[in-house]
């Protein structure tokens, strides 16, 4: 099916339309300076595809949070959520072909990088089923694809140059379709703006970006000078989803804009210079000033920390509970566990939610306050997902001082293994590791374990039958063979 979009106009009046189908195999680059009309191009082009095809965009600026009431577009702010909530968010984005704009304003540089890098390692590990076309508009390119470090962090920039890479050398297969933006093709990384095979060239000044502009349009260096000369709106076009040979485009009108937009002249005050030089010093004869408006309430707390508050509060006057021997205790709180563990939607809730739910259910048993706090439910919640819904005796200290030194999201999946290997099971499969490791994902569980496997806390070995066996050889543990 042939889906045209019309972009604007050539010089003859002519459309120039982008063949959407074609899109989706070949990407789109899309480069300017400042003010050359990136962003009029992007919203060009999502408006006209919308409806057609489910649209993703990565908007480090929030310019583009106005399409969604018009278009039905889902704003995820990136301040709201941790990086597993964000990866997880971008598995079900796929599953339900949402069109989503996830909001970065407001974070720092690394924290972007951060947000985007799970985001779009999420989109690109969705389950085989669930590989939908997609197109991924990424604004402003060159702050996660940088040519170089800049001032975050080497593990932020490459896990973020890595999740760009994916999305424009491999996310074909997956459906995801890559249409990048950037100022600077000089501070884009090659290897992200060379899969592209579309491009939409805007008005660049330094002779560096004319060059490489020049090269990817297939012009000869001298013809390069008239990218300098491009109104703002018009780009050059080429490519098998636009046009055969290069093309000037002026891009046509939109139906929405951008929250903030360029500044605009003012007349100044006409006022003569003593009056003015009055209003400037007049401060001291002024009655004094008002008072201070009231503060602006505090921004709201990640949900970990809100989870913490509500723990820590309590009513002013609340009946008290009759005590509980230790025993009873105990009890409920494994039955209470054991009740979280099997609900089939928890092994996808972040544990300062099913914190709240924990609390509740232990006033239902009349056990008040609960006997846990955050941390250490969420010790317990890994414990119980590997099975252990009673608290972890003697019998279990040496596991858990080995498990010190892994990050605590991955303490349910290393126990779950040790647990197989203590009472030598069947190794467990990457589906019973995931479903304990709170994802979909079999890449991500390979992950995990390679990365146990680096800190000498597993050793796996694979049987000519292709059966697999882990140990624990600080424990002198080992599961059975079992297929993987």
């Amino acid at each position: 099916m042939t889906i045209l979009v019309d972009m604007g106009t050539d010089r003859t009046g002519q459309s120039v339309p982008i063949d959407l189908e074609e899109l989706l195999a070949t990407r789109l680059l899309v480069q300017g300076n400042s003010g050359s009309g990136k962003s009029h191009l992007l919203r060009r082009l999502l408006e006209k595809s919308a409806g057609q095809v489910q649209q993703v965009v990565i908007d480090p600026e929030g310019d583009f949070v106005t399409l969604a009431e018009p278009y039905g577009h889902v704003v995820i702010d990136g301040l709201d959520h941790s990086e597993r909530e964000v990866a997880a968010l971008a598995e079900r984005i796929r599953e339900h072909r949402a069109s989503v704009i996830l909001n970065l304003e407001g974070l720092e540089a690394e924290g972007q990088m951060r947000c985007a890098a799970a985001f779009l390692s999420g989109m690109f590990e969705a389950p085989r089923e669930h590989w939908y076309p997609v197109l991924v508009v990424v604004d402003e390119a060159q702050l996660f694809a940088p040519t170089g470090g800049g001032e975050v962090s080497e593990e932020v920039r490459r896990a973020s140059l890595g999740a760009m890479t994916n999305l424009m050398c491999r996310g074909r297969k997956r459906g995801l379709a890559g249409i990048i933006a950037t100022q600077r093709l000089a501070k884009l990384a090659k290897n992200v703006a060379a899969e592209a095979s579309n491009f939409l060239m805007g008005r660049t000044f330094l002779d560096i970006d004319m060059a490489r502009a020049a090269d990817l349009l297939g012009m000869e260096r001298r013809q390069a000078e008239q990218i300098r000369d491009l109104q703002r709106g018009t780009f050059l076009a080429l490519g098998p989803a636009v046009s055969r040979r290069a093309v000037s485009v002026t891009i046509g009108a939109v139906e929405t804009s951008a929250r903030g937009g360029s500044p605009k002249l003012t007349p100044l005050p006409d006022a003569p210079p003593e009056d003015m030089k009055e209003l400037l010093f007049s401060f001291a004869e002024e009655a004094p000033p008002p008072p201070p408006p009231p503060p602006a309430p505090p921004k709201q707390p990640a949900s970990e920390a809100l989870m913490e508050r509500l723990a820590a509060s309590r009513p002013a006057a609340q009946p008290s509970l009759p005590d509980k021997e230790p025993e009873e205790v105990a009890a409920i709180t494994a039955s209470v566990l054991r009740a979280i563990v099997a609900d089939a939607d928890s092994a996808y809730r972040a544990p300062a939610v099913l914190f709240q739910d924990f609390q509740v259910r232990c006033r239902m048993e009349g056990l008040s306050p609960p006997p846990l706090d955050l941390a250490g439910f969420t010790r317990r919640l890994a414990c119980a997902r590997a099975g252990i819904f009673d608290a972890p005796g003697e019998d279990w200290a040496p596991a858990l001082d080995l498990a010190e030194s892994l990050p605590d999201d991955m303490l349910g999946a290393f126990l779950l293994v040790a647990r197989a290997a203590r009472e030598g099971a069947p190794c467990p499969s990457d589906a019973e590791i995931a479903e304990t490791y709170g994802t979909s994902s079999l890449g991500r569980v390979r992950r995990l374990l390679g990365y146990i496997e680096s800190r000498d806390l597993f050793v796996s070995r694979v049987d000519l039958a292709g059966k697999r066996s882990i140990s624990l050889p600080h424990l002198g543990w080992t599961t059975r063979p079992a297929e993987v």
